[in-house]
């Protein structure tokens, strides 16, 4: 069937005014996306190239899974998609791959999200699409309006939901099909990959294996230095060019100058062509953050945006001021534009959804110290914790991820009940310093990159790609192979 061309869903006027009152001053947690770069900071409608053999489905889902109030038996509609063009069959056990939709709608994922499909005749395999709840068309309680309100349902927005929620998809299918014997292997990038890690180890009678593409597991509960994200960033930018990293350094300091100075913020609003007028410095220091980030996560070749905002600033003229040369480089980056900064598009469905799940449970403690590009700015627990509580009533539990799913001494706790498990990881991602970098045990294995970025691993395939990343997705691939064959080879052996 066609699917329609991504959107994202706008939030009741009144929310939107209220949460970006807020949104200024809550500690700002880089987006968790297989999908990003300029597509992420833009949030512009594209056009999708949808299989024609993609099929959507909906299933009524518990919205609680956990309590057996009355209220917990209240269902939703959750969207599935299935592509069974290559699917060898139930008769033949043949394997089900199942993808896990993360903070936004499932549209950008079937787009743009292709190693199931560049896959799935090799293995002969069902492909499986599930949708998060509370994003795109997975919505409870009726609407958006409803589902966001308040806390009290928002509450049932969280991770241990989501997975319940997928196993319930993924045996319904099977059921449905007549196919209790195949094999499912869970995909998943970013947060989807941190929620295919977790639902293997918490439901590894549903998934015999998961692939997790750039899962930062343990950038949680202070396991990983909370500079580490940033760290990268700048090591990023450093390699591409010095002198651009210098630049880029000295900027924060000359964007105060330039506001310390007589009409100093309409000087600068003019310099940067925003799009409204700043108000205060750090609308342009946090926009240009977040650029700088977005070009160092989503760094995929044959781009390399880290390389195109360098090129920007070191081109510049040689007389331009520092200030002109950071401008030069967010226009080699966007695109020549009407305006820049303060676009009016911050406010999504993703937006809103992802500051819910980093004031509950999503709680990265990301800051940057003395020894990057950036100003210092640490991330400090109980502010944060004070900000998310102005907004939604109820304080974050940083705590909760690793108590429910672990994290700390990952490698002593899970070589021992642990399995089947690949964290796939580009070390030019600045997420990967909270990712499992280090072979856990002979099934729990880590599969890493030197140049590459945010889940480029699991992105479609291209002719351009380079060898280095071609040889990860072999890797990859030759061991969800051994899985299913062993496990072919066990289903003889105790189905007698």
């Amino acid at each position: 069937m066609n699917f329609p061309m991504i959107s994202f869903q706008w939030l009741p006027f009144v929310l939107l005014i209220f949460l970006s009152s807020v949104s200024a001053t809550l500690k700002n947690i880089p987006r968790l996306s297989p999908i990003g770069g300029k597509f992420l900071h833009d949030l512009e409608t594209v056009s999708a190239s949808i299989s024609d053999d993609l099929k959507t489905f909906y299933y009524d889902q518990t919205l609680d899974h956990f309590n057996y109030r009355p209220e917990s038996y209240t269902t939703f509609q959750q969207r599935y998609v299935i592509n069974s063009k290559y699917w060898g069959g139930a008769t033949r056990n043949a394997p089900i791959l199942a993808y896990f939709g993360a903070e936004a709608p499932l549209d950008g994922d079937l787009s743009v999200v292709g190693f199931l499909a560049d896959n799935a005749q090799q293995f002969q395999a069902l492909i499986l699409y599930i949708e998060h709840r509370y994003y795109g068309n997975s919505i409870p309680f009726g609407s958006r309006e409803e589902a966001l309100r308040n806390a009290s349902t928002l509450g049932y927005f969280n991770s241990a939901q989501a997975i319940a929620d997928y196993a319930e998809i993924i045996t319904h299918v099977k059921e449905t099909l007549h196919a209790n014997d195949s094999p499912v292997i869970v995909i998943g990038g970013s947060y989807g990959g941190m929620l295919a890690s977790w639902f293997r180890l918490k439901y590894p009678h549903v998934a015999l294996g998961a692939l997790a593409s750039s899962a930062p597991i343990l950038y949680f509960d202070d396991i990983t230095p909370q500079n580490g994200y940033f760290s990268v960033v700048s090591k990023d930018f450093k390699e591409a060019s010095e002198t651009c990293y210098q630049t880029i350094q000295k900027s924060w300091s000359e964007i105060d100058k330039a506001t310390s100075q007589p009409s100093g913020l309409s000087n600068l609003s003019k310099e940067f062509k925003t799009c409204r007028p700043l108000s205060e410095s750090s609308e342009l220091k946090n926009y240009l953050e977040s650029v700088y980030s977005s070009a160092a996560q989503y760094n995929h070749p044959p781009d390399y945006p880290v390389t195109i905002v360098c090129g920007g600033i070191d081109g510049a003229p040689s007389d331009a001021s520092i200030l002109e040369k950071i401008f030069a480089g967010l226009v080699a980056y966007r695109g020549i534009r009407s305006c820049y900064v303060n676009e009016p598009r911050n406010i999504s469905e993703t937006t809103v959804g992802w500051r819910w799940q980093t004031c509950s449970e999503m709680v990265i403690p990301i800051g940057h110290g003395n020894d990057t590009m950036f100003e210092p700015d640490p991330f400090i627990l109980s502010s944060y914790i004070e900000q998310c509580k102005s907004i939604y009533g109820v304080p974050p539990r940083p705590h909760w991820v690793t108590s429910y799913y672990g994290g700390h001494d990952i490698k002593l706790i899970l070589h021992r009940f642990g399995s089947n498990i690949i964290f796939s990881n580009g070390l030019r991602d600045p997420y990967s310093t909270g990712g499992v970098l280090d072979n856990i045990s002979d099934t729990i294995v880590a599969v890493s990159t030197v140049n590459g970025s945010h889940c480029l691993d699991i992105l479609f395939a291209k002719e351009s790609d380079p060898e280095w990343l071609v040889m990860q997705r072999k890797v990859e691939l030759r061991i969800i192979e051994q899985w299913i064959s062993e496990y072919y080879a066990d289903l003889l052996a105790y189905k007698k």
